[in-house]
């Protein structure tokens, strides 16, 4: 029976039809760090106080300077309090000027936002004092939406295939992403972002498989660094986006309404030919297979076609595959620490753009070019390097920056952000080999972290480098896989007796083939009465 391999070097391993596939499925890529951190640009904290225009009823000729003087309290540096306000008294305005007030309480009206401004997320619905944790509670409730999309579309592509789940995936983003610039509540706001997150999770999960496996072995690296790339991008589009447009709803329909464009896939988007295969589904995965090597020049060989059979379908695993084995287990427990550690900082520094002291615009743009070099430069440390060592040294990097932030004064806001740059910059670095699950709950925990502010402005960033630098060590008693062929079974206790060297296009796959995005389903087959794992 033919391999699959075999058509697509017939195909060719590269070619036109796959250039314009994996295009094709980056674009939806470029929106992405908008859903994810848009909403940072929409709270950003401005001036405020309480809204006191109870004692316009004894004063109406009060000006807003003598208003505010009688019933707002000062604090240490003489500006006016913005979470608390004089208890509203029943005296005339004589008795309330000649003996003041004294009593206090916390803000009973809402609030006034003195400074002119376009509406935001903060101004409309009082995210400020007893309602500033709604804002990274939101975000919380994001990553709730990501973790319940892993978990939803990454068995169901497997079940009915790439292409339906990448279009209702869209076409919920599309719709439900436009629909929370319209919402007149804030926790009917939260409700529809996690339902849309749901929907970018599917997005995410199906589009790398979708491409990589249309490409040849050997073009796979070239496939996901094109589509990571395009997320890099993304973050200078959200970092344009949000500086041009200040209106939240007019910034929330640009980051949405280009999705829609997206709807023409449902005539050019194919579906993966090598899923197919798996699915008996012979004759369409031929037609498909047909076209590509139409597109691309090239013509199958009629006897490779006649001898494309339907794969053997395997026993699907689950996650007690990886816990039987002491070293899979210690493997496993190591790497979803590291992935989890990982993510907490990427996502805990992605979400803290407003605390450096700098700009947020600029802040965001520098976070958006250093993930461009991240991206690029990742494939080649991994090939130099090796898989541990670079793991390592990067969380290391990564957390020592954050432990590093903690003891800069809050006045040096360059020196701040340029160590949260490099922090960034070397979170990313490790990422590629993130999985969903640890990944998406380290995002949820990742903003409920910074609730601590309240306690020290200095605990999250703490805890986040700590926590980092923990992951990092960690990684030191892993086995090296660098120049290592990969084990097919679970029984092999050192991965290190295959000694047999590996492309380094197919080291770097290995790597990357367990990532969230990447979606790569492993499969438990009995094969002469011993238990392999077979991947696509």
């Amino acid at each position: 029976m033919v391999e699959f391999g075999d058509l697509i070097s017939a195909v060719g391993e590269f070619g036109l039809y796959q250039k314009l596939v994996v295009l094709l499925l980056s674009l939806p890529l470029l929106l992405n760090p908008f859903q994810m951190v848009g909403q940072v640009f929409m709270v950003v904290d401005v001036p405020h106080y309480c809204n006191t225009d109870w004692i316009r009823a004894v004063g109406p000729n009060l000006t807003e300077e003598e208003q505010l003087n009688l019933t707002l309290p000062r604090d240490a540096d003489g500006e006016y309090e913005q979470c608390s306000m004089y208890s509203p008294v029943d005296w005339d305005l004589d008795s309330i000027m000649a003996y003041g007030l004294n009593a206090t309480e916390k803000c009973s009206n809402g609030w006034v936002y003195p400074t002119a401004q376009q509406p935001s997320l903060l101004t409309e619905f009082d995210l400020v004092c007893d309602r500033k944790d709604l804002s990274d509670i939101s975000q919380s409730v994001y990553m709730v939406g990501l973790l319940l999309g892993a978990m939803i579309f990454g068995p169901l592509s497997d079940r009915i295939g790439r292409r339906p789940v990448l279009l209702i995936s869209i076409l919920g983003q599309s719709l439900f992403s436009l629909a929370i610039a319209f919402l007149p509540n804030f926790i009917v706001y939260m409700v529809f972002r996690c339902i849309m997150a749901t929907a970018v999770s599917g997005i995410l999960i199906t589009t790398l498989p979708l491409a990589t496996e249309w490409v040849g072995v050997s073009y796979r690296p070239t496939a996901v660094l094109i589509t990571h790339c395009f997320l890099a991008t993304g973050q200078l589009v959200l970092a344009g986006l949000s500086y041009g447009i200040r209106n939240w709803r007019l910034l929330q329909i640009a980051g949405s309404a280009p999705t829609f464009a997206l709807f023409f896939y449902f005539w050019v988007l194919p579906e993966s030919a090598r899923w197919l295969v798996t699915k008996g589904k012979i004759e369409e995965a031929k037609k498909y297979l047909k076209k590509a090597a139409s597109i691309n020049k090239r013509t199958i060989p009629p006897e490779l076609l006649d001898q494309l059979k339907c794969e053997t379908q395997t026993k699907s695993g689950s996650i007690l595959d990886l816990l039987r084995k002491k070293h899979l287990l210690k493997v496993t427990l190591i790497m979803s620490c590291a992935w989890f550690m990982d993510s907490l900082v990427y996502y805990g520094l992605s979400l803290n753009v407003t605390g450096f002291g700098l700009d947020i615009y600029l802040t965001q743009l520098a976070f958006g070019v250093v993930e461009l070099p991240g991206r690029i430069c990742c494939i080649y440390l991994l090939q130099w390097f090796g898989r541990k060592k670079v793991q390592a040294v990067l969380l290391l990097l990564a957390g020592l920056m954050c432990l590093i932030i903690v003891g800069i004064p809050e006045d040096q806001a360059v020196a701040i952000t340029v160590l949260a740059v490099i922090g960034k910059f070397a979170a990313w670095m490790h990422t590629p080999t993130r999985v969903a699950e640890p990944t998406r709950v380290a995002g949820i925990i990742a903003p409920l972290i910074r609730l601590l502010e309240q306690y020290h402005k200095a605990i999250p960033m703490a805890v986040y480098g700590s926590a980092t630098v923990l992951g990092g060590l960690l990684c030191f008693l892993l086995p090296e896989t660098r120049g290592v062929d990969l084990p097919d079974d679970t029984v092999t206790d050192n991965p290190q007796k295959n000694n047999k060297e590996l492309p380094a296009e197919r080291h770097y796959w290995a790597t990357l083939g367990s990532s969230a995005l990447a979606a790569v389903r492993a499969s438990v087959s009995d094969q002469d009465g011993t238990k392999t794992l077979s991947h696509y």
